[in-house]
């Protein structure tokens, strides 16, 4: 019975994250669009995938807990806070995944905002110039209550989804596609890259770690390299998740800034 009410209650969190306390817009990208992304992020998202897509010219977007830095996380070892300005100096960019990777579900909407601007506030201790445009929920769906908080400070929010965006999306709850749920089947991967182009959508991959033994929660370096590699090839304009709401008609203007 406990199992029975675990999965209604998971089904139900899903259904107000999808449909309550919206903000819709209407994507305008005139090309598919695709985007990696990295939660936590371990230390081998930047220095095992990072030179995969500087490579090929590819801005990343980097979700970074800043109260997990230096950390052993179940996602591997976390970038150290010394080691997160490469992000920039790299050429990629740092989206907030609350200071205390605070679960999007389970936490009080007040706690997960205190956690936001925290993130932001610290960010901008170390990074004086730094603007963090996006946001990424961690583990779960956000609440509604949640959601209302997060759209004042971001141009768009990310969530998960197993799927792309295209058309009317909602800015607080974009879709994303968690690349380590399809690790042994990258023919799955592949179609989807395919099927986002016909529809002209927005893929936004994303994982954790990148490694050789990767974790529960990665993929293998050579898993990735195909990815990337079929992303390139595809045609589609590959970007961070900021450039991405820019090409797609969304105003960051004033977003980032109100922390």
């Amino acid at each position: 019975m406990t199992q029975i009410f675990q999965r209604l209650r998971s089904k139900g969190q899903r259904l107000a994250a999808k449909h309550l306390a919206q903000r819709p817009f209407i994507l305008k990208n005139d090309r598919p669009l695709i985007s990696f992304s990295f939660d936590d992020f371990p230390v081998s998202a930047l220095e095992v995938a990072g030179p995969m897509l500087e490579r090929h010219g590819i801005a990343a977007t980097y979700y970074v807990s800043v109260g997990l830095a230096g950390s052993l996380a179940p996602t591997g070892r976390i970038v150290e806070k010394t080691a997160i300005a490469q992000v920039i100096e790299r050429g990629h960019e740092l989206g907030c995944h609350t200071f205390g990777h605070c679960h999007a579900t389970e936490t009080e909407p007040d706690e997960f905002e205190r956690n936001i601007v925290k993130n932001h506030r610290v960010l901008r201790e170390m990074l004086p110039e730094v603007t963090v445009h996006t946001l990424s929920s961690p583990i779960g769906c956000p609440r509604p209550a949640t959601k209302r908080r997060c759209a004042r400070y971001f141009g768009g929010c990310r969530a998960g989804g197993q799927t792309y965006n295209a058309g009317r999306v909602d800015l607080d709850n974009l879709q994303a596609f968690f690349l380590e749920q399809s690790r042994d089947d990258l023919d799955a991967v592949v179609k989807l890259i395919d099927a986002t182009c016909r529809a002209n959508g927005w893929l936004i991959l994303a994982t954790h770690d990148v490694c050789p033994e990767p974790t529960r929660y990665g993929v293998s370096p050579e898993f990735f390299e195909k990815i990337v590699g079929h992303a390139i090839a595809c045609g589609a304009v590959v970007t961070c998740v900021s450039r991405g709401l820019s090409l797609c008609g969304v105003s960051l203007q004033g977003k980032g800034t109100s922390f």
